[in-house]
């Protein structure tokens, strides 16, 4: 399926307006909508709307969408140039605004190519255990997801903080092909790499999330290289390259989160 199957995103009779319903397939473990389905779906929507793909988007995440809610997207177009787009989607339930994305979309046609970044060396994802669930993700997004860890400890042994604030997944969403709902999502785990970078039980609310999109390859994997920066004052910094199972690198994400302490 593409990504507005995926997430459920439907059109209206305005082609600047789409409804995204808040349903346990796009929630978060904390039972509200999870930031990079509204995200996915936000840049899904100006896609569809400029008739481009994204090239990068930045969402900033206001409030929450819990069920039974459905978020209207509003999507606006800035600028429209002769090969780049600038729009602006608003995701509201009711009059209460959820999140806003903004972002470039377009293609420009160029002889200069090139990848400088090198996907650090894990075993493919046949070969890396799998990510056991908690049970407050019994509902969300994770029951579509197949995580491997490539990198990373499991909860129970979170003896003390990494050396480097890095640790990776493998990842596939289930049922979808590769697709700009793919980076949104997957791009969304920089909280899973604070609590490995501090080797506690901790997480985070995502307060923005920037996707910068490289090539666009077909993978059924995707490999999350996370790196956590700091923890400082509440708030924890990272970014994750997203790369194909070749070793083509898909996009950029960085991420602010609220990071919170869990209980076993």
């Amino acid at each position: 399926m593409d990504g507005p199957q995926f997430l459920g995103l439907q059109p209206t009779d305005d082609p600047n307006r789409w409804n995204l319903p808040v349903v346990p397939a796009v929630l978060s473990g904390g039972g509200a909508l999870f930031g990079g389905c509204g995200l996915a779906a936000a840049m899904e929507a100006m896609e569809a709307t400029t008739g481009r793909p994204t090239i990068w988007a930045t969402a900033q995440y206001l409030s929450f969408a819990r069920p039974p809610a459905s978020v209207s997207i509003e999507v606006v177009a800035m600028v429209e140039g002769h090969q780049t787009s600038q729009a602006r989607a608003i995701g509201r339930v009711g009059d209460e605004e959820i999140f806003t994305v903004n972002a470039a979309l377009g293609v420009r046609p160029s002889e200069l190519q090139g990848q400088w970044a090198a996907r650090p060396p894990v075993p493919p994802p046949e070969e890396c255990p799998p990510r056991v669930l908690e049970d407050r993700h019994a509902a969300s997004i994770m029951q579509r997801l197949t995580l491997r860890l490539a990198d990373a400890r499991p909860l129970d042994e979170l003896e003390g903080p990494s050396a480097d604030g890095r640790c990776s997944l493998w990842a596939r969403l289930d049922g979808l092909a590769s697709s700009t709902t793919t980076l949104a999502i997957l791009g969304d785990f920089v909280p899973f790499g604070i609590s490995q970078a501090l080797g506690r039980w901790a997480g985070g609310t995502s307060l923005d999330n920037t996707i910068r999109v490289a090539r666009r390859v077909p993978t059924e994997w995707v490999h999350l290289d996370i790196r956590v920066q700091a923890v400082t004052d509440g708030y924890g910094h990272g970014l994750v390259h997203l790369w194909a199972e070749d070793g083509t690198l898909l996009g950029t994400a960085s991420q602010t989160a609220v990071v919170r302490r869990w209980r076993p």
